[in-house]
């Protein structure tokens, strides 16, 4: 161990924390990775050389910083040990104490009421408005369920699927696709050891929406297709899964697979459900209006922009003004559908309202897609309103920070 430490050696390193008895989920854990990219390190790809992954690791396996070539850590500090003049009066053992930990069911309890204001917030103000809450909301129910057992434990770990879900989600509207698919791994692993079938098809859903952003066809469709088959999925779960699967066969550009699928995914958000076993689930989302958003985007894919520009603004007149967050993602996409139609004044328009919404939001999504409708514009540049739009464009992303590197 010392010696691959010294090389800075990380497949020999978490290959012998394995042999150990510390496995890839819990080196993934420690160290803020995914437990696909401890794997990958164990394979010998690729290398970690940045300075910030090395630091985490050694943070995390509290490795002494020396044994990697960097300065020691704070946590290496010895604390001088306390000696008080004078002893502090003994806890009180007829009233709680300052320092007892927090009860589980209290915390579980304000977990559940506190994450629908969560949902609106990002929804309305944007993802940032959440990210903090969420994240220590996370931070302490880890900590929490380390130590908790039985039924304790299960209640814990339910609500902790849930909000580690959400955080997923939020890093990915914020454009930290590492993050977002940590926290995805998270929610399944703690569905699945609580027995939660219905987090656990909704998550498949949600990866299958991550490899969709990332335009991994093949896995987008073979992900929404297990969450189809999956034992907990419902109506809704099984509705955003096809469109979903639409999604990667338009990707694939099978448009007859693509509108079988979206035709599914609309019968199924428009049919009432009245089961309300995903209840705890923020899945108001879920209608006929979402349906036909993702399958307007998809027809751009397909060579029909004049179509998906007339269900674009169709369905942005019925969009609940909740989901601010999403109108400007549509917006976008319909600025690229006017682009693509051979209309850039419109597209302009659409995408000037699209990016003063996406200031707001910070969304990295909105931001994708409005670059996506720019380089659509470029050729006709000498328009005003698409210089004007342009100038806006060009000045905001040199503003953006820059993106989170992977790890």
């Amino acid at each position: 161990m010392i010696e691959a430490c010294r090389r800075r050696d990380f497949a020999a390193v978490f290959r012998l924390l394995k042999l150990a008895g510390i496995y890839p989920s819990l080196i993934a854990r420690a160290c803020d990775m995914t437990p696909s990219r401890v794997g990958e390190v164990m394979a010998g790809k690729p290398k970690i050389e940045k300075i910030d992954v090395i630091e985490r690791i050694a943070d995390g396996l509290h490795i002494p910083g020396r044994m990697l070539g960097l300065a020691s850590r704070p946590w290496e500090q010895e604390a001088p040990p306390s000696q008080p003049r004078h002893r502090g009066p003994e806890p009180s053992t007829s009233g709680p104490c300052l320092n007892s930990p927090i009860d589980h069911e209290f915390f579980v309890s304000y977990l559940r009421s506190a994450m629908p204001g969560h949902y609106k917030a990002a929804n309305l103000l944007g993802s940032r408005h959440a990210l903090d809450s969420v994240t220590r909301h996370l931070q302490l129910l880890d900590r929490l369920q380390q130590n908790a057992g039985g039924r304790a434990r299960d209640q814990l770990l339910t609500i902790g699927a849930r909000t580690a879900e959400f955080l997923g989600w939020l890093n990915q509207d914020l454009g930290n696709f590492d993050r977002a698919l940590y926290w995805s791994d998270r929610a399944m692993e703690w569905a699945q050891e609580s027995g939660d079938d219905v987090m656990a098809a909704y998550v498949l859903f949600r990866k299958s929406n991550q490899a969709t952003a990332q335009r991994n066809a093949q896995k987008a469709v073979s992900l929404a297709r297990a969450a189809q088959r999956s034992a907990g999925a419902t109506q809704r779960i099984r509705a955003l899964a096809a469109q979903q699967e639409a999604q990667g066969h338009a990707l694939m550009g099978n448009p007859r697979f693509a509108q079988t699928k979206f035709d599914e995914a609309h019968e199924l958000a428009a049919a009432p459900d009245n089961s309300h076993d995903d209840d705890a689930l923020d899945l108001a989302y879920c209608t006929p209006t979402y349906v036909e958003m993702q399958r307007a985007n998809c027809l751009i894919e397909l060579g029909d922009p004049h179509t998906a520009v007339d269900m674009f603004e169709a369905e942005l007149r019925v969009l609940p003004p909740l989901y601010r967050n999403d109108q400007g993602v549509y917006l976008s996409r319909l600025a690229r559908a006017y682009a693509v139609s051979n209309e850039p004044k419109q597209a302009a328009a659409a995408a000037d309202r699209a990016l003063s919404i996406a200031i707001d939001t910070e969304s990295a999504r909105a931001m994708s897609e409005l670059s996506a409708a720019g380089k659509a514009l470029r050729r006709w540049s000498a328009v005003p309103e698409v210089a004007t739009f342009t100038n806006r464009l060009t000045l905001m992303s040199s503003k953006e920070p820059s993106r989170p590197s992977t790890a």
